[in-house]
């Protein structure tokens, strides 16, 4: 299968998903390359995909230094980021998607400032409740708050990580958790801090349902691509 045929398919899927809730609305599909090389990244171009998610700095820095950015493409920062790879990170990354603390959110702030720009970002929140998941807890609300504060650093919306489960009730309710924490910081935002209107939730395996629950943003990378290469 090639890439063409397998994102027409994904597109399709969306399209139904959004049949079934009534409601339709744009959905960005984030372009997973992690262990792919760079002609990934311009095969995801010419397909007409223009966002591309990267797991780690490192393996980003190596990938995108191999060519020029595509034109109109956007690079998102989707895993895991530590403290010490921020500044790498704000070198080549358009957006960091996984912002999991305050502490990190001030971090990124700081580095950004320094380089006198404003940084997009989203909060990823664990809403699975697996310990071995990032993101802010639920209830943190008054944290999540604290990051809207954050001079320069624009916070576009929420991201979270489905349960590793087959149980389509546990994963349907953890996107629902996140769609309704959007709504409670919206109503407590602090003044001047633009509407949270982004919802990155859904991926290979689960991305019709999190489309269902009000995704804005899926993370897709083996539908498209194929199995991770080693």
């Amino acid at each position: 299968m090639t890439l063409f045929s397998n994102l027409t398919k994904v597109r399709e899927s969306i399209a139904r998903a959004l049949d079934r809730t009534g409601l339709h609305r744009p959905v960005t599909i984030v372009a997973v390359t992690k262990t792919h090389p760079f002609e990934t990244v311009l095969e995801a171009h010419q397909a007409g995909l223009d966002h591309i998610g990267e797991n780690r700095v490192q393996e980003a820095q190596g990938k995108f230094s191999a060519g020029p950015k595509p034109q109109g493409m956007t690079y998102h920062m989707i895993g895991h980021l530590q403290s010490n790879k921020v500044k790498a990170a704000l070198k080549i990354f358009d957006t960091i998607d996984a912002v999991d603390s305050l502490k990190l959110a001030k971090k990124i702030s700081h580095q950004a400032q320094s380089k006198n720009r404003i940084i997009e970002a989203l909060l990823e929140v664990n809403t699975s409740g697996e310990a071995t998941k990032f993101g802010f807890h639920p209830e943190a609300v008054d944290e999540m708050l604290a990051c809207l504060e954050e001079p320069y650093v624009t916070v576009k919306g929420l991201m979270t990580i489905g349960p590793f489960t087959d149980n389509q009730e546990r994963i349907r309710a953890a996107f629902v958790q996140l769609r309704r924490l959007r709504e409670t910081l919206n109503a407590q935002r602090p003044s001047g801090a633009p509407i949270l209107t982004e919802l990155s939730m859904g991926m290979s395996g689960d991305y019709e349902i999190a489309v269902e629950e009000g995704s804005t943003m899926v993370r897709l990378g083996t539908v498209l691509f194929g199995p991770r290469r080693t």
